[in-house]
């Protein structure tokens, strides 16, 4: 069992992702925002987090950024889970060293093949 951190200021959205891996065996926590995805992961060291884009205030490729500088979370993997599609966010994705990236709408394997 896994524990994960899913990020995404949609309630819906986050609680699609919570049903769908809390139904493989994850332990899942959900966090609204940015900020307190940061928070969150440097108190409770995840195993992975799921991270949206779009979030007001400090959006999802700005929290990665924070996450991969600080060195007590650096090493926490992030893939990303949104609806923007285009190749430059996937570039952007990779550059900030996202293990995966996936866009909605998705089906649950296709989040599962990325834990």
């Amino acid at each position: 069992m896994s524990k994960i951190l899913v990020v995404d200021d949609s309630p819906v959205d986050a609680q699609n992702l919570q049903n769908i891996l809390a139904a493989a065996g994850h332990l899942v926590r959900i966090a609204v925002s940015g900020a307190e995805a940061l928070a969150f992961a440097k108190a409770e060291r995840p195993d992975l987090i799921m991270m949206d884009v779009n979030m007001p205030g400090l959006d999802g490729f700005s929290a990665t950024r924070q996450l991969t500088q600080d060195t007590s979370t650096k090493g926490i993997p992030v893939v990303f889970v949104t609806g923007k599609d285009q190749k430059v966010d996937r570039v952007f994705a990779q550059m900030l060293g996202a293990k995966g990236y996936v866009t909605k709408p998705y089906t649950p394997d296709q989040i599962l093949a990325l834990v």
